[in-house]
């Protein structure tokens, strides 16, 4: 159990209130209680800790900006931190994992302006382009300023990640849109010099090369990743149903190291009686040692995130995502990282239910590779806990 001892009293901000004043006698933490319900203003899953203590570190990467169809996913890490204190902290699979130390930084405002600021520019783009207009010195003009923005995020995301990971914590990504990622997985190739894999959970193949002219576009990211210096020895790709000729190409050329299990024939691999247990583990068994996990949420069937920006009907069962994730450690290897994106509320008013889906599979991954780290955390043990005002002031 996290016990906490505060030295003074913790100032909360409300997410969606950052001006609004709050009762500071109301927000003293004596004792921490899991079976409890602890508001996510604490830290995220109402964990009252700092990113010290933690073993795993979540780092917010609000950005959306080449997103083509559905709107709303920069605001995911917000979202999903808000419905996060939902989630009862002891679990059925990963058990009292959370003792261990979960942390989000806070969030990056600045990152979050200059999101907004290039996406109207994109948007312009994106307009032009479909509409074939013949202003091309313009477009080249934007389509320049626009690489260049999402170029400056993939850096920071790097400069982040490697604080986190030099610091021994296990790094976790909240996006955003799928291109988010990009600096996270070279920093984590770096500390494994390339001897990892990645297990991608999505609709897309997110394999095509600049799309709309962006290239860290978030359809692009896995072709950025796999062509890069920085590769990963495997890209697993699960839950694949929506692709262009030119990806599939791609991923069915053996020399390129991926394995793709497009929705369409594990659900038919279903209807002829095969479990998805045996599915589950002929898909980790592609994979090394070291994984990490890419999890873009339109991955599930999209009853379960509504308002993501690129839903696809099919999809996996939010159980069998689960699955895959208990498989890693089935088969011994280790969740060296991971990542969560594309929840969105979209233009609901209401963001409840995608910020509950994509808390939970956050919840699940972070369970996970805490427990596939068992070597390392050992029996966790109760946590003692000081916190200071100073270091508890979250705004979002």
């Amino acid at each position: 159990m996290i016990k906490t001892k505060s030295k003074s009293a913790v100032t909360r901000k409300k997410a969606k209130s950052p001006s609004k004043k709050v009762d500071k006698s109301a927000t003293k933490v004596d004792n921490f209680d899991p079976s409890q319900a602890i508001s996510s203003e604490f830290g995220i899953f109402g964990l009252p800790i700092t990113e010290k203590e933690a073993q795993v570190v979540l780092l917010p990467v609000p950005w959306e900006v080449t997103t083509s169809y559905g709107v709303g996913a920069s605001l995911g890490p917000q979202i999903i931190r808000e419905a996060s204190e939902q989630i009862d902290l002891f679990d059925l699979e990963v058990g009292s994992a959370y003792e261990a130390g979960y942390f989000m930084r806070e969030y990056p405002k600045a990152l979050k302006r200059k999101n907004d600021q290039y996406k109207k520019v994109a948007q312009a783009l994106i307009k032009a382009k479909s509409q074939m207009k013949k202003n091309y010195a313009e477009q080249e003009k934007w389509q320049n300023q626009v690489n260049s923005a999402c170029d400056e995020m993939t850096e920071w995301v790097y400069q982040q990640s490697k604080q986190i990971l030099n610091s021994g914590k296990i790094l976790g990504l909240v996006g955003g849109d799928h291109s988010t990622p990009l600096g996270a997985i070279k920093a984590i190739s770096e500390k494994y010099n390339q001897e990892f894999g990645i297990l991608h959970i999505d609709a897309h193949a997110d394999l095509r090369v600049a799309y709309q002219g962006f290239k860290q576009s978030h359809a692009s990211i896995m072709y950025n990743v796999m062509s890069s210096d920085f590769k990963p020895q495997q890209l697993v790709q699960v839950g694949i149903r929506d692709f262009s000729e030119e990806e599939y190409n791609y991923s069915t050329d053996e020399k390129n190291n991926i394995d793709t299990f497009f929705d369409l024939e594990i659900k038919n691999r279903q209807i002829y009686g095969e479990s998805f247990a045996l599915i589950a583990a002929e898909v980790i068994a592609q994979l090394p040692q070291n994984v990490y996990v890419s999890f873009d949420i339109d991955g599930l069937d999209p009853a379960l995130c509504p308002g993501t920006g690129t839903p696809v009907a099919g999809g996996l069962s939010l159980n069998e995502v689960f699955f895959l994730f208990k498989e890693i450690k089935n088969q011994n290897k280790k969740i060296i990282g991971f990542d969560v994106n594309e929840v969105s509320a979209g233009s609901a008013t209401n963001s409840e239910w995608d910020g509950n889906v994509g808390a939970r599979v956050l919840f699940k991954l972070c369970g996970w590779a805490v427990r596939t780290h068992d070597e390392k955390f050992g029996k966790i043990q109760s946590i003692t806990v000081e916190t200071s005002a100073e270091e508890n002031d979250i705004v979002m």
